[in-house]
């Protein structure tokens, strides 16, 4: 390591990364990525030690609105599985499998040719609302 390279926490190296912090941790555990310890045993990556696992640049024709939608502060997000995309005129209709249970969404079809969405793929639902509603099963 140069001596004047730059010693990142993890929360930092992460977002320089592009993942997630759970995910960089992860990959600290398992060696991927090799750190230094302080001597209060916490974890410091040098910045040389990213250039292997950095993102390629995103695209120029990438919408910047849309580069960094998974910095958003709402909590209620899903993660699952595309079953099904369906594109019709303006409107796009999106099922997204999560666990056994199924949640579909109505979204433009301009956005889900942009974002390139295809049956298979990891999605994520964000839901926004103001109530919860209960229902005995």
């Amino acid at each position: 390591m140069p001596d004047a390279d730059i010693l990142l926490k993890p929360r930092e190296a992460a977002t320089a990364l592009g993942v997630s912090y759970p995910t960089l941790k992860q990959w600290i555990l398992a060696g991927t990525l090799k750190t230094i310890k302080t001597p209060g045993g916490h974890h410091r990556i040098p910045q040389s030690s990213l250039t292997p696992l950095m993102k390629s640049k995103p695209s120029t024709t990438r919408k910047a609105s849309r580069e960094r939608f998974r910095n958003v502060s709402g909590r209620n997000q899903l993660v699952g599985t595309i079953a099904e995309v369906k594109i019709s005129g303006l409107l796009a209709q999106v099922v997204l499998k999560i666990g056994d249970q199924f949640i579909t969404s109505i979204i433009t079809s301009d956005a889900a040719r942009e974002m390139q969405l295809r049956k298979g793929q990891t999605a994520g639902a964000l839901m926004k609302a103001t109530e919860v509603m209960i229902v005995r099963v």
